[in-house]
């Protein structure tokens, strides 16, 4: 394949760093000093073993220590950190470090930044996950006032919609919003508020157990995938959206973890397959951002033989009707942004059911070379399925024009 034949990247997993101001100028006035705020600290400790992000604030202007920006919120004290915004550093000076707005690159946080930076990297549209909220919006779902977090999850998605995404963006950023995960109800007039408005994707938890919430297998999401079902809206989900990476034991180092960020999503993708909820609800479509697709051929196989030799005694006889690698097919989405080995064995996976991302600001990124390793990787397939995997899929998934941009 020849470099100026590479299409215009959609990537459908970028992150946003929140501005400061984002909830201070949305809250109501008496909330503004419990609700999401910044505030310059040092720092304490901060520990990142068995998959558990543990980090201590000092106080400002008494303890020693980096310092670094904090978001405050009810109890909670959530540094920014260089694995936020690692774009534009040296793999080996990526630490796991406080940091403040100013050490950080201009694009994680600002539109026309992030517009040229998506430049450099020949990506035309990008989805993104939000930071302090976390990748589904755990922060608002454990707080202890529950008229001031739905609020936040409101301001959050109007800040995404109406800022973010708004006319400086000129479509190329494309909304992402979250619900109130602790009330589907609640979750669903969400939905259908921000469709309204052209929103396609929302963001939800890979495991929802993990955070407390009912699982998929059980009837209390119906309202929600009823929403998302009818607006055509797609499910989002985030490796570590559950607040729980994996790991293998307690003192198990980052890289244990990193190694295998794939997992919760294929717990997840096997969850849904054998939920029934792809025949209730025909329309639905979910995808697993920045989960990788090598791993996806061995899962349906083995779906497969499970359902067809196991599925009377293995409790899915009365609500999977159809094979579960035939319900993928129409309904799931792996996204990648570097996996030669998925890209070898895309048959056993299908074209149309892979998404391309960059991963921009984080560790993990390929920015500024995404479009190189996509034309080292996608070598040997032809023209036009390059073209869907790059592009084609995000734009029909995700309802946008036929140039890759959004409108409301």
């Amino acid at each position: 394949m020849e470099t100026t034949q590479f299409p215009l990247i959609i990537s459908v997993d970028d992150h946003t760093v929140e501005p400061a101001a984002v909830w201070q100028d949305r809250l109501p006035r008496k909330y503004r000093d419990v609700g999401p705020r910044i505030v310059r600290a040092p720092l304490k400790e901060m520990t990142f073993l068995g998959g558990r992000f543990k980090p201590v604030m000092g106080t400002p202007g008494g303890d020693e220590g980096p310092l670094g920006d904090w978001w405050v919120y009810e109890d909670l004290h959530r540094p920014l950190t260089r694995l936020d915004t690692a774009v534009g550093c040296a793999r080996d000076e990526v630490r796991l470090e406080v940091i403040t707005y100013e050490q950080m690159r201009p694009g994680s946080y600002d539109v026309p930044a992030r517009l040229a930076d998506m430049d450099v990297n020949h990506v035309q549209s990008a989805l993104c996950f939000p930071t302090f909220p976390r990748f589904c919006g755990q922060t608002f779902t454990e707080a202890a006032d529950r008229e001031l977090a739905l609020l936040c999850v409101r301001a959050y998605n109007d800040w995404m919609v109406e800022e973010w995404c708004g006319p400086a963006a000129h479509g190329r950023l494309i909304p992402l919003t979250l619900i109130p995960l602790w009330d589907a109800r609640l979750a669903a007039e969400e939905v259908r508020r921000n469709a309204a408005r052209g929103v396609r994707a929302v963001a939800f938890s890979e495991i929802p157990p993990h955070l407390g919430l009912p699982s998929v297998h059980t009837d209390a999401w119906d309202p929600f995938l009823a929403a998302c079902d009818e607006t055509g809206t797609v499910i989002a989900m985030h490796i570590g959206s559950s607040s729980r990476m994996p790991s293998t034991s307690a003192d198990a180092p980052p890289a244990v973890g990193s190694t295998i960020t794939f997992a919760n999503c294929c717990f997840s993708m096997v969850d849904w397959l054998m939920s029934g909820k792809f025949e209730r609800f025909p329309h639905l479509r979910v995808m697993y951002a920045e989960g990788q697709i090598g791993w996806i051929p061995y899962i349906l196989e083995r779906a497969d033989v499970v359902w067809e030799e196991n599925r009377g005694w293995g409790g899915v006889a009365d609500k999977v009707r159809r094979p579960p690698s035939e319900l993928f097919a129409e309904h799931v989405y792996g996204c990648f942004f570097d996996d030669a080995f998925g890209l070898r064995n895309l048959d056993a996976i299908g074209a149309g059911n892979v998404l391309y991302e960059t991963d921009y600001p984080h560790s993990d990124s390929t920015w500024p070379a995404s479009r190189e390793v996509g034309e080292a990787q996608m070598g040997h397939l032809a023209a036009d399925v390059v073209e869907r995997i790059v592009r084609g899929n995000a734009i029909e998934l995700l309802g946008l024009t036929p140039e890759g941009l959004w409108r409301a």
